[in-house]
C-alpha cells in the first residue's frame, strides 16, 4: 500500500476531525475536550520521502528565549522545537516514508502530541509541564494504541 493510502487509512480510523487538505497533507484536529481541555491542530505533509509532522505550540513570548528551544532539543525523540522569525514555537517531527505504518504514526503523533504539553509554552495543564517528571509517551487513540 502507498504511504499516503497508509496515512489517510490511519486517520479515517482517528476519532475527531481529520481532513485532506491537498494530494499528501493532511489535518488533524483534536477537540478540548479530547485533549486535556485544550484543542490541538497537527499538520502532516508527505514529501520528498518524509512525512512531516507540525503543530503549533506557543506564540512569540519574551520569556521562552530561541537558545531554550536548542536545550529542549536535546531532550527530546524523533520530534524537535523551531520557531519563526517573529518567535512562534513550532513542534516538528518527521517520518521516512518508508516506514509508515500504523503503529509509526502512533507513535510520531503521540511524540509530538506529548512535547506540545511537556514544553509548558502551551495552554498545558500544569502536571504535563517539562517541570514535572515525564509520563510514558502520549498517544492518540487509534487501534494501534497499546
Amino acid at each position: 500500500m502507498a504511504a499516503a493510502d497508509v496515512v489517510q487509512t490511519y486517520l479515517d480510523e482517528l476519532p475527531g476531525d481529520s481532513r485532506r487538505v491537498a494530494p499528501g497533507e493532511w489535518g488533524v484536529s483534536v477537540a478540548a475536550e479530547a485533549a486535556a481541555g485544550w484543542p490541538l491542530d497537527i499538520g502532516l505533509r508527505l514529501s520528498d520521502g518524509l512525512l512531516r509532522a507540525k503543530a503549533f505550540a506557543a506564540p512569540a513570548q519574551e520569556q521562552v528565549s530561541p537558545w531554550v528551544l536548542l536545550s529542549w532539543n536535546r531532550q527530546t525523540r524523533f520530534v524537535r522545537f523551531g520557531s519563526t522569525r517573529d518567535g512562534d514555537i513550532w513542534v516538528h517531527g518527521d517520518l521516512a516514508a518508508s516506514e509508515i505504518s500504523g503503529p509509526a504514526l502512533d507513535r510520531l503523533l503521540g511524540l509530538v502530541v506529548q512535547e506540545l504539553w511537556l514544553s509548558g509554552t502551551t495552554r498545558a495543564p500544569p502536571e504535563l509541564r517539562r517541570d514535572r517528571p515525564r509520563p510514558q509517551a502520549a498517544r492518540i487513540r487509534s487501534r494501534y494504541a497499546r
